[in-house]
């Protein structure tokens, strides 16, 4: 297929692309290169790309796709609840108006990375597909949004897939320190200290970012009939853990790291663990394979190797600090727009 990647100089994109390249599509990008730059170790080699912000798509981008996979967004709560409405211009509206013109260009498959986080608030039992979205934050509520959207989109020619990763773990070139497995991580081997801030009993529900493209790369390919207009969960019954367990698997993975837990934030709301039969019985194909310890060693061992320091840690590779710090260096504008992207 000819595959258009938003968001593929990002953390998953930059993962996910050599995965649909090696299995024989033309993969074209699109990203604005907010954190292009945000690299640890060996610079990758990317597929050619557009430099258009989201929000500038034009019609004449779409022509000629056989597919989307968008991954391009504002991707964690603490950017959502900095800028809630540059969250929803961005997340929802532009996301709903590249699916419109990707139909309207006669593309035939619309993957959307969606989230495990519209559950929320789910609690201890395991939610499937079906279950209520609880959505606690502008970020997960902006993805509900588009599905919403996309499904309303949906016909015999026009086939949206909306893909609920769970929480994203493991290394990735252009690295993202600020989601729970990396950043529990980075903290034992550059501190020692495991350190968790919330009381360590919400549930999540982790997925590596290798077993998110494959999931991505099989939804390309299934039948139509399988996953036509339909929400698949993204991940691994045996990665629904809670964080106090998450951390306790980093204090195994990096010798010598001791655990804290603090408690300091006060209760965290998001819990939720997660059913993930359907998307083994839509793509029979495909299975999560990753687990967090394998992720936590792996994660500490590139760490090391890449020679990953505190400052880069908390500045190059937490989303938040990227953009303030080009935000005060006039890169970017107020409206989250790069300087030298054009459309």
């Amino acid at each position: 297929m000819r595959v258009l990647l938003t968001g593929h100089l990002g953390y998953l994109g930059t993962v996910m692309a050599p995965i649909l390249s090696a299995a024989g599509h033309d993969v074209l990008g699109l990203d604005s290169g907010l954190f292009a730059g945000s690299i640890l170790g060996e610079v990758p080699a990317d597929p050619k790309g557009l430099a258009v912000d989201l929000r500038d798509v034009q019609p004449e981008h779409l022509a000629g796709f056989d597919a989307v996979i968008h991954l391009a967004a504002l991707s964690n709560d603490p950017l959502g609840s900095l800028a809630p409405q540059l969250t929803y211009d961005i997340n929802h509206t532009a996301s709903t108006r590249l699916a419109r013109l990707a139909k309207d260009a006669g593309v035939s498959r619309f993957l959307y990375a969606s989230t495990c986080s519209v559950y929320g608030t789910a609690g201890d039992a395991l939610v499937a597909e079906d279950a209520p979205l609880r959505p606690v934050t502008p970020y997960a509520e902006s993805k509900v949004l588009v599905e919403d959207d996309l499904r309303a989109l949906a016909d015999e020619d026009f086939s949206p897939v909306f893909l609920r990763n769970a929480t994203a773990f493991g290394f990735s070139p252009r690295l993202r320190a600020d989601i729970v497995l990396n950043n529990l991580v980075g903290h034992a081997v550059l501190t020692g200290t495991v350190r968790v801030m919330s009381d360590g009993t919400p549930w999540r529900p982790l997925v590596h970012a290798r077993d998110i493209a494959g999931a991505f790369a099989e939804a390309l390919v299934v039948p139509r009939e399988a996953v036509h207009n339909r929400a698949f969960n993204v991940g691994t019954e045996v990665n629904n853990l809670t964080v106090a367990q998450i951390a306790q698997h980093v204090v195994e993975a990096v010798p010598g790291s001791e655990l804290l837990i603090t408690g300091e934030s006060g209760p965290d709301p998001r819990s939720y663990r997660v059913d993930f039969s359907a998307i083994r019985a839509a793509m029979p194909n495909y299975r999560a394979s990753w687990s967090v310890p394998d992720g936590a060693r792996e994660l500490a061992e590139k760490y090391v190797a890449s020679g990953l320091t505190a400052d880069g840690f908390a500045n190059d590779f937490v989303r938040l600090a990227v953009l303030n710090r080009r935000l005060a260096a006039g890169s970017l504008g107020a409206d989250l727009r790069v300087a030298q992207a054009n459309a």
